[in-house]
């Protein structure tokens, strides 16, 4: 289902001119990655800040060290490589470890959305959904001409995380709540698509999206 929310007039990406650019959200285990799919096969260009944020913490990369200074050698995997999973449960369970990690990462993966989005634009895209988690948690929606949230209903978002992940109740509200409520980022949102009754809803709602917002300008 397709609901129209609260956030009004955004102003441009400051790398862009041409292009359409819209923030694209959500919280774990919502759907996003889904709705970002949809939107690809109509045609946009998705820019993805999890794809961009493992590219900033690569092998030899200065975020890696970074965090393996900050955090300790035991964040590394035997080859060098960042072990994910042992700084996830940290950060997810310890809000200053997650923003000292915020604030090793966030500013290199800012600079690596800027280059994309301006390849976006000088490549013709019309449309550009930046597929970012931490959107309003990090202020940035005023970055973009509209943000679209994925929703969906507290219970259903609990039971797909446990399954998704393989959480017990208890270390799945964890990661939950270590985001902001989706109740609340409903209301700043522009556009809200509810991701709650399965794929064929979300499909008819991203459909009608794309023919009243996004569909290509002639």
């Amino acid at each position: 289902m397709l609901r129209a929310a609260g956030g009004g007039g955004r102003k441009r990406f400051p790398s862009l001119g041409l292009s359409r650019v819209i923030g694209l959200t959500g919280g774990i285990a919502s759907g996003k990655s889904t709705v970002a799919g949809m939107l690809s096969a109509k045609g946009a260009w998705i820019v993805d800040a999890d794809q961009l944020a493992r590219q900033a913490v690569g092998l030899q990369t200065p975020a890696l060290a970074e965090i393996a200074h900050s955090f300790g050698e035991g964040m590394l995997r035997a080859d060098g490589s960042l072990d994910r999973a042992r700084l996830g449960q940290l950060v997810f369970s310890d809000k200053s470890a997650r923003e000292r990690l915020n604030s090793i990462v966030h500013p290199k993966v800012l600079e690596l959305s800027r280059q994309e989005i301006s390849q976006a634009e000088a490549a013709g895209a019309n449309l550009v959904v930046y597929d970012i988690p931490l959107l309003f948690e990090s202020d940035r929606q005023g970055e973009f001409d509209g943000t679209l949230l994925v929703w969906v209903d507290p219970l259903t978002q609990l039971l797909r995380l446990q399954e998704r992940s393989g959480l017990d109740e208890a270390e799945a509200r964890a990661r939950i709540e270590s985001q902001m409520p989706l109740s609340r980022k409903r209301e700043l949102a522009s556009w809200v698509i509810d991701n709650s009754d399965g794929l064929d809803g979300t499909q008819s709602a991203v459909d009608a999206l794309w023919l009243t917002e996004f569909r290509p300008r002639t």
